[in-house]
């Protein structure tokens, strides 16, 4: 019959159509430009304030290593600093399984600075694969080049390890979507201390407090900027909620700059460390221990930057349903 041979025509047309878009989001996509001819300095004080960044503000080394989720808020086990293995996986709410992959001079030794450069800041590897955007790399391409070029001189300084993590694994239709996420670098300099809000809204940016404190679902955001909500699931069933952290009552907005500073600083006491959690214990994806080490002039910039965004009315118990579960 005519329209039956219509029918299977137009199926076989949108066959072909889908066919052809998987074709080029698998074969010509990510697009990138070459990796940049940089070569980054290595002297003490570049590799310095790159340990920093990775280390306090950027938290490279927060995934970039194994967390002890023995301990409240998952330090970095010793020694594995940089050598990559942290697993993200479907019991975590991910799209397939990730593994953060080494890049200590073991395993980055045959890339340039300016293919890790590339990577850092728009996503795309040496093999000209995309990366797994749980690096945010969006955020990182619009930092001042310099401050890119010191983490990557700290990573140069790193001991070389020959841990091999496993190969991740997105699932469909990731596997396909990861490949468009990519995007060109928009770098900008950092803005002078001076100038507190603007360095904050650097600081917030390089930190990526955007993409945890604002509510997400299957990768697109969903939430009020800021305004907290963000689930991240624990593999036994626990759910933590980020907080608000806009300058309202219900987020920060009752809250001084000392207060402020003094939250992130109480972590710097090394006992902090040892703090065992138990299976009914309320723990956190937020690196505290890391982030406690940020200069306090930083954490006065962010605090700052954050009393000048728009206030938001939501209110967040970020433990709730893992203190429903202990109660049981």
């Amino acid at each position: 019959m005519k329209w039956l041979r219509v029918l299977l025509y137009a199926l076989l047309g949108v066959f072909l159509i889908i066919i052809g878009l998987l074709s080029y989001v698998s074969f010509a996509l990510p697009k990138a430009d070459p990796a940049p001819d940089i070569t980054v300095d290595m002297s003490e004080s570049n590799v310095k304030r790159g340990a920093y960044l990775a280390n306090h503000v950027m938290l490279c080394m927060d995934c970039h290593a194994q967390r002890d989720w023995s301990l409240y808020a998952a330090p970095p086990k010793e020694g594995t600093m940089g050598a990559g293995g942290e697993v993200f996986d479907e019991s975590m709410g991910f799209p397939g399984k990730f593994y953060s992959p080494n890049i200590t001079p073991g395993k980055l030794a045959d890339w340039s600075d300016g293919e890790i450069y590339r990577a850092i800041t728009t996503g795309v590897s040496k093999d000209g694969r995309a990366l797994f955007n749980v690096m945010p790399y969006q955020h990182y391409g619009k930092m001042d080049p310099e401050d890119i070029k010191a983490v990557i001189a700290y990573i140069r300084s790193l001991p070389a390890s020959d841990n091999d993590p496993a190969k991740s694994e997105p699932a469909f239709p990731f596997n396909f979507i990861v490949n468009t996420l990519p995007q060109e670098a928009q770098p900008q300099k950092r803005p002078d201390q001076s100038n507190l809000v603007a360095y904050g809204e650097y600081l917030v940016n390089a930190a990526a407090c955007y993409d945890c404190h604002t509510e997400q679902e299957k990768g697109t955001f969903i939430g009020e900027d800021f305004a907290g909500g963000m689930k991240f699931q624990f593999p036994d069933g626990r759910v933590l909620q980020s907080a608000n952290i806009t300058p309202h009552e219900n987020g920060i907005g009752t809250w001084s700059q000392n207060q402020f500073v003094q939250r992130f600083m109480q972590y710097r006491d090394s006992t902090f460390q040892e703090i065992a959690v138990g299976t009914n214990d309320r723990q956190t994806v937020m690196p505290w221990l890391m982030y406690a080490h940020m200069d306090s002039l930083d954490l006065v910039a962010i605090y700052q930057y954050l009393q000048s965004i728009e206030a938001k009315d939501r209110m967040v118990n970020p433990f709730e349903n893992i203190d429903k579960i202990a109660s049981r």
